[in-house]
């Protein structure tokens, strides 16, 4: 068992613990990973927890657990578990709801996405620290020079390419500075859409000639 090196006897046990209080970490309001291992609660065994609250369509990055696998459950929402199968190089989705399970053997590459709003993830760990190598680290603490040589890619157009990471390890995207540049362009290109089709129309005068096909 686990939990038999465990001195139950001893004054200093604790047996309760406040997740809300033990935050790993926060992207914002709606976007937020709290944590449980046996630092916070000593009397565990070789078991650890991640509470996961999602918004809609933002992910947990790639990444793997080199020590542990790991079994995510979905409280509330809906979300897509996807991984990479080393055995067959394959690509996996598992799409989750209320209830329901997905399961990551240990040291697979995997990352999850919400589907909804107000997603709510519950990530069971067999190991009471499970360790994380994330993409964002991998891609960043690469030397450009190494992954442009190795793949025969542009060494400047890479650094163009990862500047917006920040060198930072981004654990729940995209980042809000990301959605809200992907926002602007988004309304920029719509007002010049709203543009063209306003030009077109004082062009005929607000008429269109008969006998035409208008698109």
């Amino acid at each position: 068992m686990g939990e038999s090196y465990l001195d139950y006897k001893g004054e200093n046990n604790t047996y309760f613990a406040d997740l809300n209080k033990n935050r790993l970490f926060t992207r914002n309001r709606q976007n937020y990973i709290n944590r449980l291992g046996r630092d916070v609660l000593n009397t565990l065994g070789d078991v650890s927890l991640l509470d996961i609250f999602l918004s809609d369509d933002r992910v947990v990055e790639p990444h793997y657990h080199q020590n542990a696998a790991e079994l995510v459950y979905c409280i509330s929402g809906n979300a897509e578990v996807s991984f990479i199968n080393p055995f067959t190089n394959e690509v996996s989705t598992v799409s989750i709801r209320p209830g329901q399970v997905a399961n990551i053997p240990q040291g697979w590459w995997h990352w999850e996405r919400a589907t909804t709003n107000q997603t709510h993830l519950l990530a069971i760990f067999d190991a009471p620290y499970p360790e994380y190598i994330f993409g964002s680290d991998i891609l960043t603490k690469t030397p450009v020079e190494v992954l442009a040589y190795t793949y025969c890619l542009n060494a400047d157009q890479l650094k163009k390419t990862f500047s917006p990471l920040h060198n930072e390890t981004i654990i729940i995207g995209p980042t809000d500075e990301c959605k809200q540049h992907r926002l602007d362009e988004y309304e920029t290109h719509s007002e010049k859409q709203t543009s063209t089709r306003n030009d077109s129309t004082a062009y005929y005068g607000g008429y269109y000639p008969q006998g035409q096909n208008h698109f």
